[in-house]
This record gives structure tokens, C-alpha cells and sequence, in this order.
């Protein structure tokens, strides 16, 4: 699927009405490190709790996040965190009206008309997932203003939806599906464009943090998305771990870049060596946006710290082996 970079190893996502159906992948990379989290995500959504994936941009959450719903074997549906959403764009609203007319003409010489006229209910995503037990997954849920996410206390809390414009169809209240699960995913608050979440709601959800991964499942990732050998992709990977620790918050650069030059080394046939001018270029392109973030002793670098780096982790590749004498 394509929304996190994990998506690189991830399931790709067949549409079906207004539903996401979660199909496996031979590109999903099942590292002992994925699958703890995927088998901790899931036990909890079994025993009837949300789950918050909450971490870093560029971690993968939001693959994981499918892979814990595909695990289910439940309908999903997918839905993104958004400023301007109001209730309404999750729950429903009247949408046109339903006109009825009778006229009466029983007396030729008398006509009597008879008009009613009722707005037009249509559900939508939040609504029709609690009504048929879905898994709905929520991304980036921090994008949506707190007081919209309120909606969520009472379907968490005591499994009803309130639904009070729906009320002229006889049903004010709806009774969440036993099934129905919820997978929160979020970037951090300090992230622009997000909000701070409510205690209400943070203390109804299970959060886990999740970061980078670690060097082997990063590797076979780039390696399952680009095609690239194993040996190449580790020399990319450790380039971008390199300038993430480097980073402010070690959050940047993420897997993506790791992904991105992959893909166009393999797309060109040529090796990540510090000596090929083209590959050096790759990499400024891409990891240069970082460079403002990168810190060495406290102060931020005036000069790019792409280059060196390059140098020294590719160089260690083209490195000839030491050969001992043997002893006399």
C-alpha cells in the first residue's frame, strides 16, 4: 500500500465501494521487529481496544496499521485526519430532500394536495464502519480538530454513536457493531498542521510508539522496494542512519530516502560508490533538505555534511580486503 514508507514491504490495498481491502504482498518485509509490533497490535484489537500507532514521519505506521487490519479478516475502511473536517464528514448529513405529494381529487369540483417534505440522511465512513463491524483505521487522526475527534469518546467508551440529525429516521442513537475496531495512527504534536489530542480520548486507545526500525529491516525494505542487491542497499541504508543521528531529533532523513535513492540506482544500473559523481548528486538531492536539522556539538552546520558521510561509509565498500602474511 502505498502511504508509509514500510509500504515498501507493505500490502497494497484493493478498492471495493467505499471500502479498503487489504491484500498480501510479496514485497512485505516481516522482520522479527515488524511482527512483534503487528502481534501486539493485533492482540489488543482482538480483545476489543483501539490502537494508536503514534510516532515519527517516515516509521511505517500506517502499513503496520493495515497489516493489523488485514489480520482481522474484517472489512476496512480508511480515513485521514484533516483541519477542515467537521463532524458531519465522518458521521453523515442531510443531503437533499425526499418530496411527497398527494392530491386528492375524489370531488371533481374539489382538489386537495397534500405536501411533505423530509431531508435525506446518507451515513458516511465513521458511521457505516460502526453499523457493519468494520476495522476503520484513522491516519493521522492529530490533523483533525480535537473537538470533531469527540466523537470518538462515546463510541469507544460506551459503544453508541450519537447521531441527533438522524433522529427523523428513528434512530438518534446507534448501537456500535461488537466487531468494530479502531486503528489510530499520528505524527507527534510538534509536527505542523497537527493538534494537541484530548486526555478523554488518548486514555480510551492503547499507544504504541513506534520508531525507526532497526538496520537489518530497513535494509531488506529498501532492498524489497528498489530491487537493489543487498549489499548496495546496505551502503545506502547506512548513509541515511548515519546523517539521522546526526539530526536534531534523529527522526531525519527516514526510510523513504533510503527507498528513493534505491530505486534510482537500480533504475540506472549504477553502484553507490563515493567515486560515481552521479550517485553523490542522488544523494545530495535527496538528504541535502536535512542538512538545516543535522547538529555536531550543539551548533548547526554550515556546510553539508552529505559529502563526507558518502565518502566514508561508500569508500568502506571498495575497500581492499587485508591479506596477513602467512608465518614462515
Amino acid at each position: 500500500m502505498s502511504v508509509e514508507p514500510l509500504e515498501a514491504a507493505g500490502q497494497v490495498p484493493a478498492m471495493n465501494s467505499d471500502n479498503v481491502q487489504p491484500e498480501a504482498s510479496d514485497t512485505f518485509v516481516a522482520t522479527p521487529q515488524v511482527e512483534a509490533l503487528a502481534q501486539r497490535a493485533s492482540a489488543y484489537l482482538e480483545a476489543g481496544f483501539p490502537v494508536h500507532l503514534a510516532g515519527p514521519a517516515g516509521t511505517g505506521k500506517t502499513t503496520l496499521a493495515f497489516h493489523a487490519a488485514a489480520k482481522r479478516g474484517r472489512p476496512v475502511k480508511l480515513i485521514h485526519g484533516n483541519d477542515e473536517f467537521g463532524v458531519s464528514d465522518f458521521v453523515g448529513q442531510d443531503n437533499g430532500y425526499r418530496r411527497n405529494t398527494l392530491v386528492d381529487n375524489f370531488i371533481h369540483s374539489v382538489v386537495k394536495t397534500e405536501e411533505e417534505v423530509r431531508t435525506f440522511w446518507i451515513d458516511n465512513r465513521v458511521t457505516t464502519a460502526c453499523i457493519n463491524g468494520e476495522t476503520l483505521i484513522y491516519d493521522e487522526f492529530n490533523r483533525s480538530r480535537p473537538e470533531v475527534n469527540n466523537l470518538f469518546l462515546s463510541i469507544l467508551g460506551e459503544g453508541i454513536l450519537n447521531l441527533p440529525n438522524r433522529r427523523h429516521q428513528g434512530a438518534g442513537y446507534l448501537q456500535v457493531h461488537p466487531e468494530f475496531r479502531v486503528i489510530f495512527t499520528s505524527n507527534p504534536e510538534e509536527y505542523a498542521g497537527t493538534h494537541k489530542t484530548q486526555d478523554a480520548l488518548m486514555d480510551r486507545m492503547i499507544t504504541m510508539k513506534v520508531s525507526h526500525y532497526d538496520r537489518e529491516t530497513e535494509i531488506r525494505v529498501t532492498q524489497a522496494k528498489s530491487g537493489l542487491p543487498a549489499s548496495e542497499a546496505a551502503i545506502v541504508v547506512d548513509i541515511v542512519r548515519e546523517l539521522r543521528e546526526q539530526s536534531v531529533n534523529h527522526h531525519r532523513p527516514t526510510l523513504r530516502a533510503c527507498i528513493a535513492i534505491a530505486t534510482v540506482l537500480q533504475n540506472c544500473k549504477i553502484s553507490a560508490r563515493a567515486d560515481n559523481l552521479f550517485f553523490r548528486d542522488i544523494c545530495r538531492d535527496i538528504l541535502d533538505m536535512d542538512v538545516a536539522k543535522v547538529r555536531r556539538d550543539g551548533s548547526s552546520l554550515n556546510e553539508s555534511p552529505v559529502d563526507e558521510v558518502v565518502a566514508r561509509i561508500s569508500g568502506r565498500a571498495r575497500r581492499p580486503k587485508v591479506v596477513e602474511p602467512k608465518p614462515v
